[in-house]
């Protein structure tokens, strides 16, 4: 059987130390700081990044550079056969277009297969821990592939975002929205599923935003995936800059669904950089069969 290796990149929430625990490659997510470029996990931790947004840091994002994802395409397939990369989502990333772009290069087409399965974080790396299952029995790149796309709009991810600045910053909404949400201490609620990133509910308090999400959870689970008890997902939280409030929030979700064991994730650095500190969500993603 050929050898298939997993590469993913750090919007999933996967760590370098992490990636050498599960036998994968992480590609490190560019952002700049104040004009300076940094690399998530290598040149800067989560603690210097949210201790330099308290001081008022301009923050933006950036992707990959080609030869970055040739190099290591071209180092990997020395001692492997295939290589299945699984970016994050297309619809929040030009990142995912271009690795596409470069698996038709001659050298890469039939080995490199591009999962384009419209996820990032929590869900993203449920994939991620997919595809190194299947790999391991013994199922090719290609196979790989077309199941983690034949699941890719069974998940959802629910975010409240504690703060309108970032998202004023980064086009998502209006200077003149951002002011108002602001006045009236809106705490927007924004849902993610498949590639599209809108906006579910608007609230006041974090209280408001736990039950919100817990809702439209269950509400996925008994109309949406018609599995009223969630039996076949995967449940996790991720969060950004608030561990404390992310972990009572797993003591509440696992209340709310018996049975379930919630994985707990900091968000990756440049999905912060667009929605600042304070964040909270809850996502769900389909076992694969």
């Amino acid at each position: 059987m050929k050898k298939v290796a997993v590469i993913t990149d750090s919007n999933s929430g996967i760590t370098q130390s992490q990636g050498k625990e599960l036998g994968i490659q992480v590609v490190p997510m560019p952002f700049f700081v104040n004009g300076d470029t940094y690399y998530e996990d290598i040149s800067m931790s989560q603690e210097e990044f949210y201790q330099y947004l308290a001081e008022g840091a301009e923050v933006m994002t950036s992707q990959p550079s080609p030869e970055t994802l040739t190099d290591l395409w071209r180092e990997t397939l020395k001692e492997q056969d295939e290589i299945v990369y699984i970016p994050m989502s297309s619809g929040l990333s030009s990142s995912c277009g271009t690795a596409a772009m470069l698996a038709y290069e001659e050298e890469f087409e039939g080995k490199v297969f591009v999962v384009d399965n419209q996820r990032i974080s929590v869900t993203q790396r449920q994939s991620v821990r997919d595809a190194i299952e299947l790999a391991k029995r013994d199922y090719s790149g290609e196979q790989i592939r077309d199941i983690l796309l034949r699941e890719k709009f069974d998940s959802s991810i629910y975010i409240m975002v504690d703060t309108l600045s970032y998202l004023k910053k980064g086009g998502r909404i209006t200077p003149a929205a951002a002011a108002i949400g602001t006045m009236l201490r809106i705490k927007p609620v924004l849902q993610i599923q498949g590639e599209k990133l809108d906006a579910y509910a608007k609230v006041k308090t974090l209280k408001q935003a736990k039950t919100t999400m817990i809702k439209a959870v269950r509400r996925d689970f008994e109309e949406r995936f018609l599995d009223p008890d969630g039996d076949n997902f995967h449940m996790a939280i991720a969060y950004t800059a608030n561990d404390k409030e992310a972990l009572l929030f797993k003591e509440e979700v696992e209340q709310e669904f018996p049975g379930h064991t919630v994985w707990v994730d900091p968000l990756s650095l440049s999905v912060s950089c667009h929605i600042g500190p304070g964040a909270l969500a809850l996502a769900i993603s389909k076992r694969v069969d």
